[in-house]
């Protein structure tokens, strides 16, 4: 399926509560919160004023983040309107954020124009992945029929590139086409194979077969600033960079983690203790020095390595120019993530 990238701009959050500023007793850190404002959207309109390119350039560190390969599905929900492609869509991603637990990850690539869809109506795409081919069919169904089916008016085409799948799920006796209770039926609509299931506002359309092909997960930077504003800003300056480029997500995690745990054995991932600014003064080997009050992490996943980059790329160019922004990394875990490694400096180059 053929989609021409969209410029897409979210609304900016609005968050009327502002915290004060806390210090700790022993003044080693700070989380600095701005206070002299009532929302957010002010906070960023007053903040983007300073968002250029600084006389001492924010520094990159020589490192790399470790990234791996993993089973994608591409999806495109359309509905009558954009509130309810977009209801559908934040639905279906639901508990997508992370892959260090189930369900597997999903997540928002970008808008769809009524000019990209094949039934003419607004729309988004959604990439879901996970490392197991057998768990990304399982939450494929499961995402379409529980968090696309049963919100009004919408559809769900393939929207994975042809060239690069490598094979399909049908949903032929999946929950998906059980709903229609005998009443569903294949046809040809909007030049696809599709089902046309029945619902109370008319007919559900879904496509016959979707694709999955490989792509790349973990891609990641880390975004150390010397206040949260500072770090948030730069973080959505980030994502909105990333946006731009096709066939990548990007995404921003307070919770970075590391695998595994110090304490805590069993665990999967826990805290990333060491970019916590919040506990540097307890913490034996912390990566954060004292001008440093919030870090967050940028994620990047798609469907193939150079757009991962090229994504990365962006991201850190357009972070790196934000006032208080005073240090880039990422996260690598000694190749216990991934095998493969996308090296920062050869994104950004050398520098002196």
């Amino acid at each position: 399926m053929k989609l021409r990238t969209g410029d897409h701009a979210d609304a900016l959050p609005e968050l009327e509560q502002i915290c004060p500023r806390q210090d700790s007793s022993e003044g080693k850190y700070r989380l600095i919160y701005p206070c002299s404002i009532t929302s957010w959207r002010t906070l960023l309109t007053q903040e983007a004023s300073h968002a250029v390119t600084k006389e001492d350039p924010v520094v990159v560190d020589d490192t790399f983040c470790e990234v791996f390969s993993a089973y994608f599905a591409r999806v495109l929900i359309t509905a009558a309107t954009n509130r309810w492609a977009a209801e559908s869509a934040v639905e279906a991603k639901g508990l997508g954020r992370s892959a260090t637990l189930p369900p597997s990850e999903a997540f928002i690539e970008r808008e769809v124009r009524t000019t990209e869809s094949p039934d003419g109506r607004p729309g988004y795409l959604l990439q879901i992945a996970d490392r197991k081919r057998s768990e990304l069919e399982y939450w494929l169904v499961a995402r379409i029929r529980k968090g696309v089916l049963p919100f009004p008016t919408t559809a769900v085409f393939d929207a994975f590139p042809e060239d690069r799948v490598e094979y399909s799920v049908k949903i032929e006796s999946t929950p998906i086409q059980l709903f229609g209770d005998g009443y569903e039926e294949i046809t040809n609509a909007f030049g696809r194979r599709m089902y046309r299931i029945p619902r109370m506002d008319g007919f559900f359309y879904v496509e016959e077969e979707f694709g999955i092909g490989k792509g790349v997960s973990g891609g990641n930077f880390l975004i150390m600033a010397d206040s949260q504003g500072s770090a948030l800003l730069a973080s959505e300056m980030a994502l909105d960079a990333i946006k731009a480029i096709p066939y990548v997500t990007g995404r921003v995690a307070a919770s970075g983690s590391k695998v595994g745990g110090h304490a805590y054995g069993n665990a999967v991932a826990t805290t990333n203790d060491v970019y916590c600014p919040c506990i540097s003064d307890k913490v034996r080997h912390s990566q954060v020095g004292s001008d440093v009050n919030c870090v967050y992490e940028i994620i990047v996943n798609g469907l193939d390595l150079e757009h991962v980059k090229t994504a990365m790329k962006a991201g850190i160019e357009k972070a790196r120019g934000v006032q208080g922004v005073r240090r880039i990394t990422a996260g690598n875990y000694g190749g216990k993530l991934g095998s493969g490694r996308i090296d920062l400096r050869d994104l950004v180059g050398k520098q002196s």
